[in-house]
């Protein structure tokens, strides 16, 4: 189960797709949750998979090839049908098996890697969908309880020294290098662990968005298990 009980303003849980899809942001609600229960073995895709690197897609055509047992093919079917009925939505939904992500260490103050707290931004309206199968969970932040990095001032200062153009501009190199796109967690922050087998829609940043977007992160390999993750 996903302990909601501290955020049950930012996120709103669905029982189907069509309500997924549907259903508006507003106010402080910008994470929606189609809550399932997966029947399948989906670590048995993760083994079968041929890995090519740290990040692995797989392709619909190599997973129906997959020899697999009754109950990896329950899990296939589930994984085809979600690929399909996204895509039909307008999305562009990619099936991975994760290692790891690459680390960015240019900046150990403020890495801008996605295993740091983020939202995701886009010129035209748009939602990020994603599913996480098998392995360690993404999470996900309340708003109230993360910091713009560009914000806090330690880092702003050292944001200032790696600048070197006129002051009116300082902004928009903030944006143009991603730095405004990353929050650091309170203190006292509790984040939210998306669970596996739940279908979450965040709020993007865009033009035109009526909510803030969701803050969220990959979370670090803990497990020492392969992701099965779905994201678009």
């Amino acid at each position: 189960m996903i302990d909601l009980s501290y955020a049950e303003h930012q996120i709103h849980c669905v029982p189907n797709f069509q309500d997924l899809v549907s259903t508006p942001f507003n106010g402080e609600m910008n994470a929606i949750c189609w809550t399932r229960k997966l029947i399948g073995d989906f670590s048995e895709i993760v083994k079968k998979v041929a890995l090519n690197g740290n990040i692995t897609e797989v392709e619909q055509e190599e997973l129906r090839e997959l020899q697999l047992s009754e109950q990896g093919q329950f899990a296939r079917e589930i994984l085809l049908n979600d690929l399909k009925v996204l895509k039909a939505h307008g999305a562009s939904p990619v099936l991975n098996v994760i290692s790891y992500y690459d680390r960015d260490d240019s900046y150990p103050l403020f890495p801008t890697d996605v295993y740091s707290f983020h939202v995701d931004r886009s010129p035209i309206p748009t939602d990020t969908f994603l599913c996480t199968y098998y392995g360690d969970s993404s999470e996900i932040l309340p708003n109230s309880q993360g910091t713009q990095k560009i914000l806090i001032p330690e880092i702003r200062v050292e944001l200032e020294k790696l600048y070197d153009g006129a002051d009116e501009d300082f902004e928009s190199f903030l944006s143009e290098n991603f730095f405004d796109l990353h929050y650091q967690a309170k203190p006292d922050a509790r984040p939210i662990s998306l669970g596996l087998g739940h279908l979450w829609r965040l709020a993007v940043d865009h033009p035109g968005s009526q909510v803030p977007p969701c803050l969220h992160r990959a979370p670090k390999e803990e497990s020492g298990q392969n992701r099965l993750l779905l994201i678009c």
